[in-house]
């Protein structure tokens, strides 16, 4: 059985609902005048009597550049420069940033990277006369590959020889001096930097005059600059590193290429710190990339600053000055930094 309520229509007028309202509004006024013991008077605290939590005014921290080397998903050492909290100590504290932790992770991974040193360890560090002693906990030891093992002593030379104060690195383990870690890392003497991320040389030969030059190319994303060491057999020199940057990276390197396959290299000159290197007409093609070639120019100018005495790059095109149809001017003075990283791909990546 269905009971159906008997429906009810109420019809009030405008004035009505003024009337209603109009009186409950004065009772509302009456009820605070009684809570309140009358009308309420405005007051203002005196500034000095306000607690000091609640007046002082945010300071910034100061901070300073660092670099700090991480590894890509192809086991590529990556440099990055980062801003950190002003401090005493800051090459350890820079070596601190590579160790394995939720912290340091998640700031790698912000960048598409990997730390390089195994969850745990601690650093005992000391720079005198040029020279970097650095003692690392037992937790060093605990590399699971050869190749990750390798990437830690070269991050931790590396990192190290960024500071000016720093030419050589001694490595110690647990207070022990060693001559190789367990996969086979030698770590015996004073280590220098040595080519980073070095190609392989496909002959077996070894020829008199060899020399190393350092070329830049995007990584695979083309979030990152990616710097590989190649060994040339002719001048370590402007000329000879754009013609290795042209040629871009191996096929098998994960790397993307820079340059426009059909480019070719017209001159290069150095004059009051400026490198002007002047390509064929088919390089205006480094435009049609997907950033519209800014990552590649990036590439570019960072190959070109590796060598004394060069401060700015002008390129040309037959002879004529070239810029990118974005209009981007800037020169970079680092690879990769962090917080322009972060601004472009603001969001966090996972790296397997």
């Amino acid at each position: 059985m269905k009971i159906k309520m008997p429906k009810f229509k109420f019809k009030l007028r405008r004035m009505d609902v003024e009337r209603i309202l109009i009186t409950c509004s004065a009772a509302f006024v009456v009820l605070l005048a009684v809570r309140g013991g009358g009308p309420t008077e405005m007051y203002e605290e005196p500034y000095d009597q306000i607690p000091a939590e609640q007046t002082a005014t945010t300071v910034e921290t100061p901070t300073q550049s660092t670099v700090v080397y991480y590894q890509d998903g192809d086991g590529y050492l990556v440099p990055v420069q980062r801003e950190v909290e002003q401090q005493e100590g800051i090459a350890k504290a820079t070596l601190s940033l590579m160790v394995a932790n939720a912290k340091n992770d998640m700031e790698a991974a912000r960048l598409g990277l990997l730390t390089v040193v195994p969850e745990g360890t601690t650093f005992d560090l000391d720079i005198s006369g040029g020279h970097a002693r650095v003692d690392l906990s037992a937790e060093a030891l605990n590399n699971q590959t050869a190749e990750q093992e390798s990437n830690m002593v070269s991050a931790v030379v590396w990192a190290l020889t960024e500071f000016p104060t720093v030419s050589d690195v001694e490595f110690l383990v647990d207070g022990q001096q060693l001559k190789t870690l367990p996969h086979g890392t030698p770590i015996e003497g004073r280590m220098q930097r040595e080519g980073l991320n070095l190609e392989r040389v496909e002959t077996v030969e070894t020829f008199a005059g060899a020399n190393q030059v350092q070329l830049y190319f995007p990584s695979d994303s083309g979030r990152l600059l990616v710097p590989v060491t190649r060994t040339v057999y002719s001048d370590e020199d402007v000329a000879t590193a754009m013609l290795e940057w042209l040629k871009g990276p191996r096929d098998d390197s994960g790397l993307q290429e820079a340059a426009p396959s059909d480019a070719a290299l017209l001159g290069v000159t150095i004059k009051d710190g400026v490198a002007t290197v002047n390509f064929t007409e088919e390089f205006v093609k480094i435009s049609e990339q997907s950033d519209g070639g800014v990552q590649s120019m990036r590439a570019l100018v960072m190959t070109c600053r590796q060598f004394p005495g060069v401060q700015r790059v002008q390129v040309q095109v037959e002879g004529e000055p070239y810029e990118l149809p974005t209009g981007q001017k800037d020169q970079p003075t680092f690879a990769n930094v962090a917080a322009e990283v972060v601004e472009q791909f603001p969001e966090v990546m996972q790296v397997e």
